[in-house]
This record gives C-alpha cells, structure tokens and sequence, in this order.
C-alpha cells in the first residue's frame, strides 16, 4: 500500500487499516483522516503526532494505559492485538522462563504503581534483557519524564507499524 492509496480511502476503511498504529487508539485515525492528502509517511505520523501532543497529559496518560503490560495475562490469553502478539512474542517475552515471568510480573507492577499505566517500549527493537534492563532504569525516573519517555515509544512503534502497512509487498529493503 502507499500513500496514494492511504489518501483515497474513505473514513471507515481508513479508521480500520490505521485505527491501530497507537494502541487501541482508533479515535485518533479517525481525528486526522480529514486531513488528508498526507504527502508521504512522515507527513503522516506528524499529523499523529501533533494530535498526540495536543492532547492534555489526562489524554497522554489514556494513550499509555491501552498498551498491554509486557508478557502479562492478555499475551498469556492470546488476547494481544495482532500487532502487540507480534511485537512481544518477536522480543521473545512468549518463552520466559519462571524467574524471568516472576520478575517481569514484578517489575511490571511497581511501574503501573508508580506511574499510572503500564510500561510501554517499542518491543520489536530490543530483546527480553535489554526491557528488563530499561523497565528497571525507567522506574527511576520522575513522573513528568517518564511520561515523555513512553510517549516516546509510542512513537516508535507507531513509525514501526506505519512502516508496515505503507512498505510495498516484496520490498525486501523495507521487510
């Protein structure tokens, strides 16, 4: 699919091809489909994320609490989103060991503690070590950073799942 095809769909068709590059967010792809044409792809994410940005941190906040905890119930359910499922069973959070599952689920809940919403990290980037490593640095941080620091792997895994979804079939340079 490219970008043409992306500016030709009407809202519903559009809401459900996008309605999932932020997390169970659809409202926001249907928030920026009348403000088609989008050039190209990063056109498009900045429509994403000035939206995101213009939201009051309540809605920040929102944004980050619709993301699974990582290797939580919803992974163990199969209840992910395709996307997540992917995301998370590609870092290798699927084949925890017992200690590895006990410490997630520990770290995972003093996050949601301490911050309000679950831990959010482009996961397709990193391996099961590295999240463990960056979930403990980030439970350190000051609330106000930390927000920053997750909406900044919203963006991430938004550009990630764009990506997917405007990379030409069989453009091995983009798979």
């Amino acid at each position: 699919m490219d970008i043409q095809m992306v500016n030709s769909m009407d809202f519903g068709e559009f809401v459900d091809v996008l309605g999932n590059i932020i997390e169970k967010c659809p409202l926001i792809a249907a928030a920026i489909w009348s403000q088609r044409p989008f050039t190209d792809l990063a056109d498009l994410e900045k429509h994403v994320f000035d939206f995101i940005e213009a939201l009051p941190q309540s809605g920040k906040e929102g944004i980050l609490r619709c993301h699974p905890d990582l290797a939580g119930r919803e992974l163990q359910q199969g209840t992910l989103t395709p996307e997540s499922q992917r995301e998370q069973r590609g870092a290798g959070l699927s084949n925890l060991g017992p200690e590895e599952r006990r410490r997630l689920d520990q770290l995972n809940y003093e996050y949601k503690a301490r911050f309000g919403f679950p831990f959010v990290i482009a996961a397709r980037l990193s391996d099961k070590a590295t999240m463990m490593r960056e979930l403990e640095r980030r439970l350190r941080n000051q609330p106000a950073q930390e927000l920053r620091a997750a909406l900044h792997e919203v963006r991430k895994i938004c550009h990630l799942r764009l990506e997917d979804i405007l990379r030409s079939p069989g453009d091995p340079a983009k798979l």
